[in-house]
């Protein structure tokens, strides 16, 4: 809801901006003020801020407050920052998609592509010289960095994700000038990849981190030449929340890397490979039509 709020204020003549404004700046006040409060503060009149209310889609003030409550709420903590305790099922469906899509649509609108692009450079000329490309997370960043290995080991380059403490410094110790080590961390403050990011660096590899801006590993690969920050924000606190949303935005972050990765290499070149994996997975599927995976027509 809020940001839809946002990417709607151009379009809103100027007195019903401010009234966005306000809101932007305080929202589980807004709906608790009177709407003479809410002029004043806007410095606008009462009209303006139920105008305001209908611009952006709600019926008036009282409609709007009612969905802005459930809208900023701080939902069940340790389980997901969107839902009530006693949504329904429809309930849980409209608000976690919902949720994910506001995310997705706000990375997309903040993304840097420069930063993407770079990424992208670095790791398609590690696959071209045959070098590492090694994932690093932690939890469920390791989940993530799992999935990316599978998206990339189908490129033909030399890549794996590591998820073990104890692995990951042995890994990244045997990096070298040429290969690449993406850093994937939800907080960005584990103990962990930091350490990695460090042993990284003096090796010589190119350190590209998924993390949101701010925390003490994306501050880390700002500051540090050799690194590539692609910074991946999102409302949801790491410290009280299950990360569901960070894990989509850095799953979509993976794949268009990978993508942009197999177009740079050629498509063309990757296609037979890519084809003959999808016919011998095919021979997978057992029950596909109750044939027999010897029949020459499977």
């Amino acid at each position: 809801m809020l940001e839809r709020i946002r990417a709607s204020i151009p379009a809103l003549p100027p007195a019903e901006q401010r009234v966005a404004r306000l809101l932007l700046s305080d929202a589980r006040g807004f709906a608790g003020l009177p709407v003479g409060e809410l002029a004043a503060r806007s410095r606008v009149s009462k009209p303006t801020v139920v105008r305001f209310c209908r611009s952006i889609g709600y019926d008036g003030l009282a409609d709007f407050k009612l969905k802005l409550a459930g809208s900023v709420n701080e939902g069940v903590p340790f389980v997901h920052r969107a839902v009530e305790e006693d949504d329904k099922p429809g309930d849980l469906v409209v608000k976690i998609v919902d949720n994910a899509v506001a995310a997705l649509l706000r990375y997309r609108n903040a993304a840097a592509s420069q930063a993407i692009d770079d990424a992208v450079t670095a790791l398609t000329e590690a696959g071209r010289q045959g070098r590492r490309i090694e994932f690093y997370g932690v939890g469920n960043s390791g989940i993530v960095a799992l999935d990316a290995q599978h998206k990339f080991f189908r490129l033909g380059v030399n890549s794996s994700a590591i998820s073990d403490g104890h692995v990951q410094v042995m890994s990244a110790t045997m990096l070298a000038p040429g290969d690449c080590a993406v850093l994937i961390s939800n907080s960005g403050r584990s103990r962990d990849i930091i350490d990695i990011a460090d042993i990284a660096h003096r090796k010589g590899a190119t350190v590209i981190v998924l993390s949101a801006s701010g925390s003490p590993l994306a501050t880390l690969a700002l500051g540090a030449p050799g690194h590539i920050l692609l910074a991946v924000d999102h409302p949801e606190d790491a410290d009280r929340y299950s990360p569901m949303v960070s894990r989509l935005l850095h799953l979509t972050v993976i794949d268009i890397l990978a993508t942009g990765v197999a177009l740079r290499l050629g498509y063309a070149a990757l296609r037979p490979a890519l084809a003959e994996i999808k016919k011998n997975l095919r021979t997978r599927r057992y029950a596909d039509g109750q044939r027999s995976i010897d029949d020459p027509d499977a």
